[in-house]
């Protein structure tokens, strides 16, 4: 489909795992992620989801 990219494509595009794609889509943090049959739709210009664990570090870091 135009205008968005597969798992694997955006698996791709942001160094992380196909696995971890499928679970941003599945706990709903890719906005405008449809799922179509068995397959989600990734819109192409969704942005990466920030990573909680990295933010508590920062805050650890300057305490």
């Amino acid at each position: 489909m135009k205008g968005y990219l597969s798992i694997r494509e955006t698996s791709y595009k942001w160094g992380v795992s196909e696995r971890r794609v499928n679970q941003y889509c599945t706990q709903g943090r890719i906005p405008g992620a449809e799922r179509f049959g068995r397959s989600w739709a990734i819109p192409e210009n969704a942005v990466k989801p920030a990573d909680p664990r990295k933010a508590n570090r920062t805050k650890e870091k300057d305490v």
